[in-house]
């Protein structure tokens, strides 16, 4: 059966691999395809559709939007998005914007707390690539200097949404990158709804032109897959998965490895039959 991983990030945004890197290592590990999809960007796409093309691994364009939603984030993936759109580029350039302040206030907060981190040395972490950084760069800095032992640690007491460090800082709500992605011509899909414990939230979109839920994630236990399918089918929703491959930092795999989740070729063919939807 043909498998796609719905859920990858490239040194676009916070993954390892280039995205030429991890076409490659989708057709070693016999995927039929993959979705780029980068942290409040599209760069990695052109890149990794010429190498798909090269080795025929089909590469869907897009996107992951980070939003603010009662105080934690909450991601939306887009799917067929339009890298080209002028204006969703905009959109995604003042997200990007959004993460830089975020990134800014979270050094601060740590320096708080008697753990001194420059820029510098996190923008060290993207090994050439200086925008879109994000918390697993600040994480790498945290078990280089050794204040934690591992990048699990760094989330857990300092990083994470119960961390000692962790921050917000106004970004647009779900609903809005729901309506960003549909604009721009994609398909909205929430991605994790297990690790926001506010399924309230869920139905809310789910109501509001959201298309899918990503069900199958390696953060979600069997309930949490169960739920989600059964709020998927009572909405008449997609459900997708993914892997959420960051690359593994330190020992640590972020969050799983490629190809952990996927999906098969019918679901593909259900979102590319949403688009525009």
């Amino acid at each position: 059966m043909e498998r796609l991983d719905l859920h990858v990030h490239t040194t676009a945004s916070d993954g390892m691999f280039t995205p030429e890197a991890v076409v490659t290592m989708a057709r070693k590990k016999g995927l039929r395809g993959l979705a780029i999809t980068d942290h409040d960007t599209t760069a990695g796409v052109k890149e990794a559709k010429k190498r798909g093309e090269e080795l025929g691994v089909e590469v869907i364009p897009g996107v992951e939007i980070s939003t603010v939603a009662r105080g934690q984030d909450i991601h939306v993936l887009g799917y067929y998005v339009n890298p080209s759109d002028v204006i969703f580029r905009e959109k995604l350039k003042e997200q990007r914007e959004a993460r830089e302040r975020r990134n800014e206030m979270l050094l601060k907060k740590l320096g708080e707390l008697g753990i001194s981190i420059t820029m510098e040395e996190v923008r060290a972490k993207k090994k050439g690539r200086k925008t879109n950084i994000g918390r697993p760069h600040i994480a790498e800095v945290l078990v280089e200097k050794g204040v934690v032992g591992s990048m699990n640690e760094a989330f857990d007491r300092y990083l994470g949404k119960d961390g000692a460090a962790y921050v917000t800082t106004p970004r647009i709500h779900p609903e809005e990158a729901v309506r960003l992605i549909r604009d721009s011509g994609g398909v909205p899909v929430l991605a994790h709804p297990g690790l926001y414990d506010d399924d309230e939230l869920v139905l809310r979109l789910a109501q509001n032109g959201l298309s899918g839920i990503e069900v199958d994630h390696p953060d979600h236990d069997d309930s949490m897959r169960s739920r989600y399918r059964e709020m998927a089918r009572r909405f008449g929703l997609l459900t997708t998965g993914g892997s959420d491959f960051h690359g593994e930092r330190h020992g640590s795999m972020y969050h799983a490895p490629l190809g952990t989740c996927t999906v098969d070729r019918e679901t593909v063919r259900a979102l590319a039959r949403s688009v525009g939807k």
